[in-house]
């Protein structure tokens, strides 16, 4: 009996383990099939996404709440931290920044019907950029194990770059250019461009990330409540050391802001006089008569002149004429080949360059004209978009062809090749403006300015482009101003003249060079080499008669946001800035290596892993 009881105990106590081995499994086998309930039905992805595209637009203009662009990456980034991607998060973070985009971008509609093909096609382009760079930062992070406040800034800024630069380039909303009203922040673009402002912010979101504890992703649907936390409370040691690390660089970069500003002696510069039209631009009404442009933009002068200017700027193709020249010897014959459009005589006119002549003349002031030129070749007409630069002393004194054109606005790209790229255009037939042949620089007294037109001021590369080449003359006087001419009637008041002049007080800060800025509809400006975006010396409220009732001010004193859609004329004393660019003299290093690193952590994803040989138990 005794034996017959130890044979039935020992095989209730083999039997015992093997049943729990299978509770173990069974348990495991229910938890997984509940998480993987939980990844489908998940909405947090959605939730966090929609509020980063949020506070993203928020961040800009028309709502221009600058905080929030220091947590706006905050709910990415908490997508980045979750080990275990869920399902539909990319899709999320695609769909959600895509609806940011079209409401960031809504000002590229109002020009004409066509322009909401492009406004849908950029945004649908700019909304892959939030993908990207979740994508590419859970790499950097998960298979690379480089610390968050490492791989999210430079991921973000790396980004930011290639956006500059891939399909013609797009320069604007960078997460930088938020913070444009604090000035000690923003003065490390003088370094690195606006690149290291964004880098700062994306760091700074990063650390914020960190912080965030577990039970809120946890709630917030990102974790499965059966993840415990990396420790019982609170932050990791290393949490603790990369969230220092960003309050030393906060620290730091706000540190270099307050010397580099100490560090100013602005010297009175050249009286500019800066004309501001209103004149509307769309292809859906009839452009006001040229005449009325004309003499619109001539009563402003007169106004003006009694400031006793040195330079007067007309905005972008304000000068309702083109300047028109043929090449030397050209025939009629060859002329009308060319331009079949137009007598042969008109192509040696010179009435419209002696009445620009007569107009600097007039004002005792050299004048600075945004104007439409042709140039007429054996082969064909050449169209540029220009700047004329007119001496009193000595006539038309140079000419600037803008280089950076805006595609399907100002020429259609491929259009040899793919002649149905027409129809995404307002323009048909053989429309399109040539591309000039370089920066240029007009020398009046002892100034020296070099103009850029329309968008071009938006770009950081172009303008660090023409200021170097400015500097780099055989007197070695540095270029003394940067000219923007623009026509920002397309817009129609919209917030992209908000967001225009925003981004373009960035080129003054990273060349250290002030700009002056004459815009059609406006904003008009004044911007020193901080930055900062001036009241101007004499404000003069061109519509006062027909108001009633004469603006002071450039500015409305009650909200203190700038007038827009008016005729105007602003008169100030440019303050010129003696300090010298890094960013001029390296350019754009610091942004290369980021963008450099996120192509080799990206093209990392494809490279098989070692897995480490099974441990045999002996």
């Amino acid at each position: 009996m005794s034996g017959a009881t130890m044979t039935t105990d020992n095989k209730q106590q083999t039997a015992r383990p093997d049943r729990s081995v299978q509770e173990i499994i069974q348990t495991a086998r229910s938890a997984q099939k509940g998480r993987q309930r939980y990844k489908m039905g998940s909405i947090g992805p959605w939730c966090v996404s929609f509020a980063s595209a949020s506070l993203l637009w928020m961040s800009f203009t028309p709502v221009n709440a600058s905080p929030m662009a220091w947590i706006a990456l905050v709910p990415l980034l908490l997508m980045v931290r979750m080990t275990e991607r869920t399902r539909w998060m990319y899709t999320a973070i695609y769909g959600t920044s895509l609806i940011g985009q079209l409401a960031t971008l809504q000002w590229m509609r109002l020009g004409d019907p066509t322009m909401y093909i492009a406004w849908a096609a950029l945004s649908v382009y700019l909304a892959l950029y939030a993908v990207a760079f979740v994508a590419v930062s859970r790499i950097a992070v998960h298979r690379w194990s480089v610390p968050l406040v490492v791989a999210a800034p430079i991921v973000w800024t790396g980004l930011e770059y290639a956006r500059a630069h891939l399909l013609t380039g797009f320069s604007w909303y960078y997460l930088g250019h938020s913070q444009y009203r604090w000035l000690e922040f923003i003065q490390i673009s003088d370094l690195v461009g606006a690149y290291g402002v964004s880098f700062v912010i994306a760091a700074g979101s990063a650390a914020l990330a960190l912080m965030v504890p577990h039970s809120w992703m946890i709630r917030l649907r990102l974790v499965h409540p059966s993840t415990g936390p990396v420790t019982a409370a609170g932050m990791t040691l290393g949490q603790l050391i990369q969230v220092s690390s960003v309050a030393v660089l906060f620290a730091a970069t706000l540190g270099y802001g307050y010397v580099r500003r100490a560090q100013a002696d602005f010297q009175p510069g050249p009286r500019v006089a800066l004309i501001q039209g209103n004149f509307l631009a769309s292809l859906r009404v009839q452009p006001p008569p040229v005449q009325e442009v004309y003499l619109t933009h001539l009563r402003l002068t007169a106004a003006s002149v009694l400031e006793h200017p040195d330079i007067i700027f007309w905005p972008e193709a304000m000068f309702p004429w083109p300047l028109l020249s043929a090449a030397e010897g050209m025939t009629d014959e060859q002329l009308l080949n060319v331009a079949p459009f137009a007598k042969p005589e008109v192509w040696h006119n010179d009435y419209f360059h002696q009445s620009l002549v007569s107009e600097s003349q007039r004002a005792g002031a050299a004048l600075v004209m945004g104007t439409n030129a042709a140039y007429a070749d054996a082969t064909r007409v050449h169209q540029y978009n220009s700047a004329t630069f007119v001496r009193p002393d000595v006539g038309i004194a140079g000419r600037y062809d803008k280089i950076h054109r805006v595609p399907f606005g100002e020429y259609i790209p491929l259009r040899d090749s793919l002649p149905w790229l027409d129809k995404f255009t307002p323009y048909r037939g053989d429309w399109g403006l040539d591309e000039g042949q370089g920066p240029a620089v007009f020398d009046y007294g002892k100034w020296r300015m070099t103009p850029i037109i329309c968008f071009e001021d938006t770009v950081p590369h172009l303008v660090r482009d023409a200021v170097a080449a400015g500097s780099e003359n055989e007197s070695g006087k540095p270029v003394d101003l940067l000219v923007n001419l623009s026509n920002d009637g397309w817009f129609h008041g919209s917030s992209e003249l908000d967001q225009h002049l925003i981004t373009a007080s960035f080129r003054a800060v990273e060349c250290r060079t002030p700009m002056v800025r004459a815009v059609n509809t406006g904003i008009s400006a004044i911007i020193d080499g901080d930055g900062a975006i001036l009241d101007p010396e004499v404000f003069i409220d061109g519509d006062a008669a027909k108001n009633g009732k004469a603006r002071k001010a450039a500015r409305d004193p009650e909200t203190g946001t700038w007038y827009k859609q008016l005729n105007a004329a602003l008169v100030h004393t440019v303050p010129l800035d003696p300090r010298r660019s890094l960013y001029v003299r390296f350019g754009d290093w610091f942004a290369m290596l980021c963008v450099t690193s996120v192509v080799v952590c990206g093209l990392s994803y494809f490279v098989p892993q070692r897995t480490k040989p099974a441990v045999t138990a002996t």
